[in-house]
């Protein structure tokens, strides 16, 4: 069986639909994704591996080799999951594959099932040749959620390689650094009463306010101790995002909830970071009982040197100079494993989690020369 055209492999995946959501009324299996990719990689003579996810029925990775052994060589990575829609705001079809104009639109089409028929045509240009090290495509889950299915292969150590390219939409400008991520719920327990009289409770509105106050205290040292330049936003950010508490104006609110969202620079560690917010909370928060809980597991920032082999390769083949992004990616991943890794696709940023994403056509034959580029570079 002859590989699918691009097309024609886009709307398969497009079409499928894979939804990460951590709501489980709207969050989809991986699977069927997974078992298109796996099939079209067997034709092409890889070695393939479908690694379900522990204790996560209906969610799996892929992993699939061809070409020599040993921890050299190239791997070319992207997420099979998309973020949920809502059809009514789309002029097409999200599930299905539409061209209009000099572009292709659908669900995922730039972030990022776009990826993996431009790496599958630039992996099919070596059929029949001998690769002398290493190629390897690796498909995640639930990227757009918990990146869990990244996390899984670093914490078994399943992947070695030289290089990584994670292929999220840069508009094939190689990206070496970005931001970590982490979100946190601050609980606040205080105690209701009549709010005639404020001693017969405690304010766990009031609570919150001396707690955001010496946060904003601590998020201006950090700006101080820790700046990036390479960034448009130079310093680490801390955000309110929400604040929740109280139930009637007449009540002392007895319970509030303060979930903040913050960016860490390449070079800070999420843990200690943690450590120092948590502490911060609590000497804030007096006799108040405190919880602090992540929302999701921190993802760290990813940087990798500007001079490095693959950065100065892919700019080469781009035609365009690295730069930077603050949203964040499953490279931090593949750097643990020690990997030189560089974020590089077709499609724009702008366009993800947006209706009516699409990938521009225009950069569907370049991206495919890059990679055909790179693996002969990095495997043959």
């Amino acid at each position: 069986m002859a590989l699918p055209g691009t097309i024609e492999m886009l709307d398969t995946l497009v079409s499928t639909p894979s939804v990460s959501c951590t709501d489980a009324d709207i969050d989809r299996s991986n699977a069927a994704v997974i078992e298109h990719l796996a099939n079209w990689l067997d034709e092409l003579s890889f070695d393939v591996e479908v690694i379900p996810m522990p204790d996560v029925p209906g969610k799996a990775n892929l992993i699939a080799r061809r070409g020599g052994t040993g921890p050299d060589g190239l791997v070319l990575a992207g997420h099979t999951d998309t973020v949920p829609c809502d059809p009514h705001l789309w002029d097409v079809d999200p599930f299905a594959i539409t061209e209009k104009g000099d572009s292709f639109y659908g669900l995922g089409t730039c972030d990022m099932k776009g990826f993996f028929p431009l790496a599958l045509n630039a992996v099919a240009a070596f059929e029949g040749e001998s690769l002398t090290k290493p190629l390897t495509v690796v498909a995640t889950c639930d990227e757009e959620t918990s990146m869990d299915g990244a996390r899984y292969l670093q914490s078994k150590g399943f992947l070695k390689a030289r290089a990584a390219v994670i292929g999220e939409p840069t508009d094939m400008r190689p990206v070496r650094a970005h931001k970590g991520i982490m979100m946190l719920s601050i609980q606040i327990e205080g105690a209701s009463g009549h709010s005639s009289n404020p001693a017969l409770g405690k304010n766990a509105i009031e609570a919150a306010n001396q707690i955001i106050s010496r946060l904003i205290r601590y998020r201006e040292a950090l700006a101080e101790r820790h700046r990036h330049l390479d960034f448009e936003v130079a310093v680490p950010t801390l955000n309110f995002g929400c604040l929740h508490g109280g139930d009637n104006p007449n009540r002392i609110c007895g319970s509030a909830e303060l979930q903040i969202d913050f960016r860490t620079l390449p070079g800070m560690d999420s843990e200690t970071i943690l450590a120092e917010l948590t502490a911060e909370v609590i000497a804030a928060a007096g006799d108040f009982p405190i919880t602090v809980t992540p929302l999701m597991k921190p993802v760290s920032a990813h940087e990798t040197d500007a001079d490095g082999h693959l950065v100065r390769t892919l700019e080469r083949l781009s035609g365009k100079t690295s730069g930077v992004v603050a949203f964040g990616t499953e490279a931090p991943f593949f750097d643990a494993l020690g990997m030189e890794t560089v974020v590089f696709g077709a499609g724009s940023i702008d366009q993800a989690h947006q209706p009516n994403e699409f990938l521009p056509a225009a950069q569907i034959d370049p991206m495919e020369r890059a990679l055909t580029a790179l693996i002969d570079h990095y495997c043959r």
